[in-house]
């Protein structure tokens, strides 16, 4: 289908057009690719423009440089310029946070009437990681891993990652990645059925946009009404899910725990959890 062109770059995220043909590329390289407000509002808006432009028939979501992403920023916490919202109590609102920032995002993949692409090019990590399975299909170069970070700062999985991680690989093993908080590489998680493919390093990018190019190819319509079979059973769902998820998470906000998860993040040391 020839060269992709630069047709968007608000320093956060760049979109790269090719006739039909769409990638979205998280671009925050020198922080894998972390979430903070900026990257959260540039993307919903790349994936609403996208879905709403006739002339898109496929869309990629991937990662600039060696990550898809780290999940989200902690240092935007104390991010001045565009700080994450608080509480009355002064406590970070997760909540608020999941139902602004993220949410519309996972929200949007799942509904967006065309076939989305998931190539995650490395490290998918806590919010980064529900994001990416909220695509169609989620293909990763083999030096890529997936992590449920969130146990090991105190809080629970969100970004959907609760609902589409047992859906794809079974309670027995979300539980595993959710309560033990360890990678699981890319070779595993083809084993395990949590992707779809896995390519060499040196050969993923080509991959990638094979598989996007025949997508946005192939029977736009049909891939439309195949996604909204799929969502059928399970939209319902995702929303549900993803409004438990914001709750359970603002519980988690109010812990010590959590207090003590991401002063050892900020700290480099083994966290020391009191259970409280």
């Amino acid at each position: 289908m020839g060269d992709y062109e630069l047709t968007r770059d608000t320093g956060t995220v760049r979109v790269w057009r090719n006739g039909p043909a769409t990638k979205i590329e998280l671009h925050r390289p020198e922080v894998m690719n972390a979430f903070n407000g900026a990257l959260c509002r540039e993307t919903l808006a790349a994936l609403q423009e996208a879905g709403a432009d006739d002339d898109v028939r496929a869309i990629m979501l991937t990662g600039a440089g060696a990550a898809f992403s780290s999940g989200a920023d902690l240092q935007s916490f104390s991010d001045s310029d565009d700080p994450p919202p608080v509480t009355d109590k002064g406590l970070p609102d997760l909540r608020r946070s999941l139902q602004e920032r993220y949410n519309p995002i996972v929200e949007t993949l799942r509904s967006v009437p065309k076939p989305v692409l998931s190539a995650v090019n490395g490290p998918c990590v806590g919010v980064g990681l529900g994001i990416a399975l909220a695509g169609d299909l989620v293909i990763a170069a083999e030096s890529a891993y997936f992590l449920l970070a969130f146990v090991n700062i105190g809080l629970v999985p969100d970004g959907g990652a609760s609902l589409f991680v047992p859906e794809r690989i079974g309670v027995t093993r979300a539980a595993e990645m959710a309560m033990l908080g360890e990678k699981v590489p890319a070779d595993k998680a083809l084993d395990w059925g949590l992707v779809n493919a896995v390519h060499p390093d040196a050969d993923f990018a080509s991959a990638a946009d094979a598989l996007l190019e025949r997508l946005a190819t192939g029977p736009t319509q049909s891939y439309a009404g195949t996604k909204r079979l799929l969502n059928a059973a399970s939209m319902s769902r995702t929303t549900q899910q993803l409004a438990l998820e914001a709750d359970v998470q603002q519980e988690m906000a109010g812990t010590q725990d959590f207090v003590e998860g991401v002063m050892s993040f900020a700290q480099k040391r083994q966290a020391a959890f009191s259970g409280r």
